[in-house]
């Protein structure tokens, strides 16, 4: 490509939202572990730590912009299966950290394989949909895609991880977007519907409840005419009466303890501010100390303080909404947005299938960091170890998330060839 012309289709915007949210992170961080008595920017210390990977990161993108666009298929199913054995190889190997068994030390830094999953993940995805005979509406091809998104849940689910193996399943929504039948979709949602619903009223509320609906269908859907209607929609009631049946043992006997008590937490099933709520009830008061404008850079009581536990990590935008205020909050919220519309924006720009399909992977993946963090933070969904794409800190999440969006640019750049 001509390096002028390249240089005039290069996403410059992108990049300095990318940049910005980086240095917004870095800001933070710096401050969540600021100590005047030691070297800040000693790579034993968490900001020297994570200035030394935004430095990596930058370079990593930058090297990508110089590859050929055609590696990223070739080579997509070889980096699954090596990322698929490393996940493997924690069970033997792994480094347990806060209770997860889900990082490689390696002299005095931890790489966590689950990070690159996604990435990777992402990658087979869209080689697997964009394939010229993949058609989704077809069962076998379904199956595929499902095994690529699955098996790396599995794996993460045991260390265990369960933010991570969460994220897996947003791609369902890019296989929706490229063709499979909503039903996949909307069982998915409808399921998560009731598992909650089932923890708030109980399962006997919920089995009447199904019930009734089931009479009142029998009764409309009686006739002749409609009665095509009325099978299916009494199967899918019955196979709900059933899940809820099992909601209870999936939530004590799957879920750990920790996880019990905070999902009770946020459903308003139990109030302790001091055990397993303390996080997001500190949380709270430190976003809401903020006000409009925040304390300032380095005046955050609460950041100070230390309350809230892994503030540099799930928790960073305490700090922002401590230090910086509304104002502050809803400039990182613009960020992501527009991080967010832009790429979605160029997918219907893209000249073919692979990338516009990874377009839509880079979406539904910093969508749902995104969305789940500052649910978490917000105290409107349980803490489930999901960091802040770019801002939170973590080498092994800001490499994994800086490889995603240097992948972007690379294909976005390339939308004016023919491959």
């Amino acid at each position: 490509m001509n390096s002028n012309k390249y240089l005039l289709k290069f996403d410059w915007v992108t990049l300095l939202l990318y940049m910005g949210l980086v240095t917004i992170g870095l800001i933070n961080i710096y401050s969540t572990r600021h100590n005047p008595e030691i070297n800040m920017f000693s790579l034993r210390h968490a900001f020297g730590k994570q200035l030394f990977f935004a430095g990596i990161s930058l370079m990593l993108i930058l090297f990508l912009q110089f590859s050929s666009v055609k590696i990223f298929e070739r080579f997509s199913s070889v980096a699954y299966l090596g990322i698929v054995g490393l996940l493997l190889g924690l069970f033997l190997f792994g480094t347990e950290v806060s209770g997860a068994r889900s990082w490689y030390s390696l002299g005095g830094f931890s790489f966590q394989p689950a990070e690159f999953a996604k990435v990777v993940t992402a990658l087979a995805i869209t080689k697997h949909i964009s394939e010229i005979n993949t058609d989704l509406k077809k069962l076998k091809h379904r199956r595929t895609a499902l095994i690529l998104i699955l098996l790396p849940v599995v794996l993460i689910l045991p260390q265990p991880d369960p933010g991570s193996a969460l994220v897996f399943l947003s791609f369902f929504l890019v296989l929706h977007a490229e063709g499979m039948p909503s039903f996949y979709l909307w069982s998915f949602f409808g399921l998560v519907f009731l598992f909650v619903l089932t923890l708030l009223l109980g399962v006997k509320v919920i089995t009447y409840g199904l019930m009734a609906v089931a009479l009142i269908f029998m009764v409309v859907f009686l006739n002749k005419r409609r009665r095509k209607v009325l099978m299916p929609a009494l199967a899918v009631i019955f196979i709900g009466i059933g899940f809820a049946q099992s909601v209870n043992y999936i939530f004590e006997n799957v879920f750990e303890q920790r996880h019990r008590d905070r999902f009770n937490i946020v459903l308003g099933k139990e109030v302790d501010t001091q055990g397993i709520g303390y996080n997001i009830n500190q949380s709270q008061i430190a976003i809401g100390s903020g006000r409009f404008t925040g304390k300032g850079f380095l005046e955050g009581t609460q950041t100070k303080g230390d309350f809230v536990p892994e503030q540099q990590t799930d928790y960073i935008f305490t700090t922002i909404g401590e230090e910086w205020g509304f104002l502050g909050s809803f400039i990182v919220i613009v960020l992501f947005v527009s991080l967010l519309h832009r790429v979605l924006h160029h997918a219907g720009r893209q000249k073919n299938d692979f990338s516009r399909i990874y377009c839509y992977a880079v979406v539904v993946l910093i969508l749902t960091h995104f969305a789940v963090n500052l649910g978490m933070v917000l105290g409107l969904v349980p803490t489930i170890g999901i960091p802040l794409p770019y801002v939170s800190y973590g080498g092994s999440h800001l490499l994994a998330f800086s490889l995603l969006i240097g992948i972007y640019l690379r294909l976005d750049a390339n939308r004016i060839n023919e491959w």
